[in-house]
């Protein structure tokens, strides 16, 4: 069984970060370690919150499993809390990743056009330097834009899109993979571009809804594809169906919002999803 380790927040309440990214990759048949970067009492979308920051234990952690020799096939980063814990997981990553595994990040900072509100404007080029460092990142079109200083668009056409995904590539990382992507009204899904020159893009339904956590979601499912020997471009198309399957069972409850998407009842649709697109590798 293939072991990954996921660095991110948990939010012991609400659908997001580490408790989406746990039974999710869990589910798919991937050992799922966590090394946490701070702990919320509920995510930062209800009125009130606490929050830990653990930025001092992430290099003891690391001590420590380096020492025991613990190795991953694969490091997963989703929202990290500031420029200081972009350069720990850095560090991470000359550490343990190398021949033979695979780092995703999901530079989660912002949407909508807008930085989120507790960044500063110095963080971008702080992710700018760990998805540097990533096989495969996966970015929205407002964190395109900052990482790579193009100007942010609602409007766009392929050629936009085609630079943003070189603009990124020139930052490092392998495979640049751009979320949110829609040249049609009724039409939303993802482009990716790696350095030779491989292109692939993958349309669903656009949604009416959307919901807190679909990021974390789809970056989760896309790394458990890959984890059990799902190209990319499958691994892309497999998290896109996931999520709409999932949204749309959202909108059938009577939960708000920005709670969080309702991903629990449709994991045995994902296993399912999961094991067709293996069958069909055979």
């Amino acid at each position: 069984m293939k072991r990954i380790v996921t660095l991110q927040d948990i939010s012991c309440v609400g659908r997001c970060s580490i408790t989406v990214a746990l039974p999710v990759i869990s589910a798919m048949g991937v050992e799922c370690g966590i090394l946490p970067t701070a702990v919320l009492s509920n995510h930062t979308m209800f009125k009130h919150f606490t929050c830990k920051d653990l930025s001092d234990q992430i290099e003891p952690i690391s001590d420590v499993w380096e020492t025991e020799g613990i190795s991953f096939d694969g490091i997963y980063t989703g929202y990290l809390a500031s420029a200081e814990q972009c350069g720990q997981v850095c560090r991470f990553f000359d550490r343990f990743s190398g021949e033979g595994n695979l780092t995703l990040v999901d530079p989660a900072m912002a949407d909508n056009g807008k930085l989120y509100l507790a960044f500063g404007e110095d963080f971008p080029a702080a992710m700018a330097e760990v998805c540097g460092k990533a096989d495969v990142i996966l970015p929205n079109i407002t964190e395109a834009s900052l990482l790579t200083g193009m100007p942010y668009r609602t409007s766009y056409d392929h050629s936009y899109i085609r630079e943003l995904l070189e603009r990124l590539l020139e930052l490092g990382c392998g495979t640049a993979a751009l979320t949110g992507v829609s040249y049609e009204p009724d039409k939303l899904g993802v482009a990716y571009l790696d350095r030779n020159g491989n292109e692939f893009s993958y349309f669903t339904k656009k949604c009416a809804q959307s919901y807190h956590g679909t990021g974390d979601l789809y970056a989760s499912t896309v790394l458990g594809g890959l984890m059990r020997g799902l190209d990319l471009g499958q691994s892309l198309a497999l998290a896109a169906d996931f999520v709409v399957a999932c949204i749309e069972a959202t909108a059938e409850s009577k939960e708000p919002r920005w709670y969080g998407v309702e991903f629990e009842s449709q994991i045995p649709l994902l296993c399912r999803m999961l094991e067709e697109r293996l069958g069909e590798r055979e």
